[in-house]
C-alpha cells in the first residue's frame, strides 16, 4: 500500500493523511474532511446491506462522472450510496477506493461488535452511538491541536504573522501558476507608485467621488481601483490578494477569477456610493474587489486553517490556527461595525465597499462552486 503522501484529495488537491485502524488504513483530508477508504475496509467496518448496493452500482456503471481518484487520478464514477437515497459517493473501479465527502460515511450502518456480557446489556441505540463515536474518532486522528501549535515553516509567513496578518497553514498544491494574480498585482503596484509622485492631484482627478460618479464617463470606477493612499494601504491590499488570490484563481481559472474581482470592485463602489451619495471625498483602493476574492476563498475552502501569531510584547508568543470560515465570520462582523462607523463619519475606511464585494463573492461561489467540478472532468 503506498504512503499517504502519494494520495491527493480530489476536492482540495492536498496530500491525504494516513490513518491506521484495526481493520486497515484509510486516508483523510484535514481541510474538507473527506475520506478515501478501500471497499475491503468498508466491508470490515459496515454491514453488507450498506456496502453491496454501492459496489454493485459502480461495477455496473450505474452512475455519473465523479471526481478524480485520490491514487490513480482517473475519473471515478459517482453512484448512489444506497437505493432510494440522494447521497452520491465516488468509486474508483480500478483502485477499489471510495471517496466520502465530510459526514457522508455517517449514513452507513456499522457492523456490531461481537457480543459481550456488557455489550449485550446495552440497548440497540446505545450500541449504534458507540459505533458512530468510533467512526468519528478515526476521522479525528489525522487532525492536530490548533492552539499553541507550531507555526508555518516559511519565513515570510512568520514575518507576515508577526505583523498581524493571517497566513495559510495548509497551503493547497497549485495546478497552475497564478499569473493573473501576479499580473494584476504588478499593474496595481506600478499605477500606485507612479501616483505617489503626485498623489493628491491624481486622487482628486481619478478617484471615485460619489456625488460625481459618472464623471469621465464612469472611468473613475476603474482608475480608483489602481490608486492607493499610501504604502501601508497598498501593501495591505497586495498581501491579501497575493496570499489568498492564488487559490481562488487556481479553482476558477483566470477569466472567471478576474471577472469576480472586477464585479466585486464595481458592486463595492456602488455600495460605497449608496451609503453617502452626496459625498465629495474620493474613494480609492482595490479592497472591494479583493473582498470578493477572499469571501470566495473562505466559502470554497472553509476548513483551510489560517495561522495567527498571538503575542504579548516581546516575550510571549503563541500560534493559533482557525478555520477560514470562522475567520470570515469575524471579518464580516467587523465590516458591519465599520460600515456603521463609516455612516456616522467616524471612519475613513470604506467598509461598505468591502461588504459589497463580499456579496459578489457569495453569489459567485453559489454559481461556480459546482460548475468547476463539472468542467474539470472535460479538460
Amino acid at each position: 500500500m503506498p504512503d499517504g503522501s502519494q494520495f491527493l484529495c480530489p476536492r482540495c488537491n492536498l496530500p491525504l493523511n494516513e490513518v491506521r485502524t484495526s481493520g486497515g488504513i484509510l486516508y483523510g483530508c484535514n481541510v474538507c474532511g473527506g475520506r478515501a477508504v478501500t471497499i475491503e475496509l468498508l466491508r470490515k467496518r459496515f454491514t453488507p446491506e450498506s456496502i453491496n448496493p454501492l459496489w454493485l452500482h459502480a461495477m455496473r456503471g450505474k452512475g455519473r462522472a465523479g471526481c478524480p481518484c485520490p491514487l490513480c487520478r482517473q475519473t471515478m464514477i459517482g453512484v448512489a450510496l444506497s437505493d432510494g437515497t440522494e447521497i452520491y459517493v465516488d468509486v474508483c473501479q480500478r483502485c477499489h477506493f471510495v471517496w466520502f465527502d465530510a459526514h457522508e460515511v455517517d449514513t452507513l450502518v456499522p457492523r456490531q461488535p461481537e457480543p459481550t456480557p456488557v455489550a449485550a446489556e446495552l440497548p440497540q441505540k446505545a450500541r449504534e452511538m458507540l459505533a458512530m463515536a468510533e467512526v468519528e474518532r478515526l476521522s479525528k486522528q489525522a487532525e492536530g491541536p490548533d492552539f499553541d501549535s507550531a507555526g508555518p515553516d516559511e519565513s515570510w509567513k512568520q514575518i507576515a504573522a508577526f505583523l498581524g496578518m493571517p497566513v495559510e497553514f495548509d497551503e493547497s498544491e497549485e495546478q497552475r501558476k497564478p499569473w493573473a494574480t501576479w499580473l494584476l498585482s504588478a499593474v496595481i503596484i506600478c499605477a500606485s507608485l507612479l501616483a505617489f509622485l503626485n498623489l493628491r492631484e491624481l486622487v482628486q482627478r481619478f478617484g471615485l467621488i460619489p456625488a460625481q460618479a459618472t464623471r469621465l464617463d464612469g472611468l473613475t470606477f476603474v482608475t480608483s481601483f489602481f490608486l492607493h493612499a499610501g504604502v501601508i494601504h497598498l501593501t495591505g491590499n497586495l498581501y491579501f490578494l497575493l496570499a489568498f488570490g492564488h487559490a481562488v484563481e487556481n479553482f476558477l481559472r483566470p477569466l472567471r477569477y478576474l471577472t469576480l474581482i472586477a464585479l466585486a470592485a464595481f458592486i463595492g463602489d456602488l455600495a460605497h456610493i449608496a451609503l453617502d451619495p452626496r459625498s465629495q471625498i474620493p474613494c480609492i483602493g482595490a479592497s472591494g474587489g479583493i473582498a470578493g476574492a477572499i469571501t470566495f476563498y473562505a466559502l470554497n475552502f472553509p476548513r483551510m486553517r489560517l495561522a495567527f501569531l498571538m503575542r504579548w510584547g516581546w516575550v510571549w508568543f503563541r500560534w493559533i490556527r482557525l478555520p477560514a470560515w470562522f475567520v470570515f465570520v469575524l471579518w464580516f462582523l467587523f465590516q458591519i461595525i465599520g460600515t456603521l462607523e463609516q455612516k456616522a463619519g467616524m471612519s475613513s475606511v470604506s467598509s461598505a465597499a468591502h461588504l459589497g464585494g463580499a456579496a459578489v463573492g457569495i453569489l459567485a461561489w453559489l454559481v461556480w462552486r459546482k460548475s468547476k467540478e463539472e468542467s474539470r472532468l472535460l479538460e
